[in-house]
């Protein structure tokens, strides 16, 4: 893949607001996850588990304090971290599993769209829900959730509002 390629895919993908009812294939979500997979982590810990939950009940109860659009979607992968497997910095213990799975969890967002596919970020939703419905242990904390699906014909891309890159980058000799 050429360079401008994944810039053009990072300008494609967006935060997907409304879902087709269509069914996704098996096939395509574990390629999505594959991406996860192959997605770097501190010292190569891995700290995570994706759950892929397809049964509407138990999507639409994880997903009750959320946007009711989120229920269409077809699939709802849920990042789950692992906080005692995730590497700590030495100097001043901070655990790393956020940030590795906010490494993974750009990498289900990014791969979704090369798939034809759509999906959104979600970080606010019932945690003790997805912890009921997912039965997950204490160690265990769902830290992100992605709807997974084909966008709505209807569904509105935003316009992309950034930051100048002279504002966010700094040279320093």
């Amino acid at each position: 893949m050429q360079y401008i390629d994944f810039l053009d895919l990072c300008e494609k993908r967006y935060s997907c607001r409304n879902y087709s009812t269509e069914p996704v294939n098996e096939e395509k979500v574990m390629k999505v996850l594959r991406t996860a997979q192959l997605a770097p982590s501190a010292c190569n810990r891995q700290p995570w588990t994706f759950y892929v939950v397809t049964d509407a009940g138990r999507r639409q109860r994880m997903l009750a304090k959320s946007r009711p659009a989120f229920n269409d979607a077809p699939v709802l992968i849920v990042a789950v971290g692992h906080h005692d497997q995730a590497w700590h910095r030495t100097a001043d213990n901070k655990d790393h599993t956020d940030i590795d799975l906010a490494i993974a969890g750009e990498h289900i967002a990014l791969a979704a769209e090369a798939a034809g596919l759509a999906t959104c970020w979600i970080c606010s939703f019932d945690v003790d829900a997805v912890r009921a419905e997912l039965n997950l242990a204490e160690n265990e904390e769902p830290v992100a959730l992605f709807p997974l699906g084909y966008a709505a014909e209807d569904d509105i891309v935003p316009k992309k509002s950034r930051k100048p890159l002279t504002e966010i980058v700094k040279w320093v000799d």
